[in-house]
């Protein structure tokens, strides 16, 4: 069977619920993004914010939040920092590319059950193909080993990358993503930092796939200096879209890219499995782009 469809499929409804879970996430342009795409396809679909930073709410409150989503008709919802993995045992099923991953960005509502998707892989590899198609990809640094950085290392590896090193400041996460990259890709494939600066330095080019930089948590993941100017730096945030860590990078001739392009195909697959129609994502990247016009610099 084939597992999109069987995931993705919500029956006859024209009408959708769906929303993001997450913390901090006021600026998020998930709503325009879904609403827009469902608009041009003529579908009647709501995208809602659920802060739980504006909601007071914490990790506890999953279990109880999942059930109401639930029961209020949601075709589903986006997950995002920090609860892509928190929420997987609350789940009834996972894609193979979810499990694979350990991290879950997009949850269907589906006869009573809840099934788990990851996106941020596809969404990251298609916008990494097309904003630096020519990078060089021997090493690569990456920041964060959480839900997104599982995520982006599963993707570099699978489009090519001989070795990805993984820096978290909680240690023991980047040595679980590290033995996970190692049984898909092979042992020599992915290591833990030792020596930030030396293997910054040594890199072809860096991630930044932890929230820093993101409204709500400012400043940059490591020591900019540390960068050379033949080095690409790609990062996952897009709120703003040129974050700190992108700025200093392209002053002093980095390739960068920024966050949007994830945020769009890893939307556009979301919006697939939510409606059962496949989404434009062409058309899903125009509207991003002229929606922030600089707003979000």
């Amino acid at each position: 069977m084939d597992e999109l469809n069987r995931l993705s499929d919500p029956g006859q409804s024209q009408h959708f619920l769906t929303g993001l879970l997450g913390r901090d996430i006021q600026l998020s342009r998930s709503p325009q993004m879904h609403e827009d795409e469902a608009h041009a396809q003529g579908l009647d679909l709501v995208y809602r914010l659920f802060d739980f930073s504006v909601l007071g709410m914490n990790e506890q409150d999953l279990p109880v939040f999942l059930e109401t989503l639930q029961a209020s008709g949601f075709s589903g919802i986006n997950v995002t920092h920090p609860y892509k993995q928190a929420v997987i045992p609350l789940l009834d099923e996972l894609s193979e590319g979810a499990a694979r991953v350990g991290a879950v960005n997009t949850i269907a509502f589906r006869d009573g059950k809840r099934l788990g998707s990851n996106t941020d892989v596809t969404g990251f590899a298609e916008s990494f193909r097309r904003g630096l198609p020519e990078a060089a990809m021997d090493v690569v640094f990456q920041a964060g080993a959480g839900g997104a950085g599982a995520a982006t290392a599963h993707a570099m590896l699978a489009m090519g990358a001989n070795k990805i090193v993984l820096y978290d400041p909680q240690e023991a996460r980047a040595e679980h993503l590290c033995d996970a990259l190692r049984q898909s890709f092979g042992i020599e494939r992915a290591q833990v930092a030792r020596d930030i600066a030396s293997d910054i330095t040594r890199a072809d080019g860096i991630i930044n796939a932890t929230p820093i930089g993101m409204a709500g948590h400012p400043g940059v993941p490591f020591p900019t200096e540390l960068l050379r100017p033949c080095q690409w730096v790609a990062d996952i945030v897009y709120f703003p879209l040129q974050t700190e860590l992108l700025r200093h990078a392209e002053a002093i001739g980095c390739a960068i890219l920024d966050g949007g392009g994830m945020a769009v195909f890893q939307a556009a697959g979301a919006f697939e499995i939510f409606t059962g129609r496949p989404a434009d994502g062409h058309r899903m990247r125009k509207q991003f782009l002229a929606r922030s016009d600089g707003a979000l610099e």
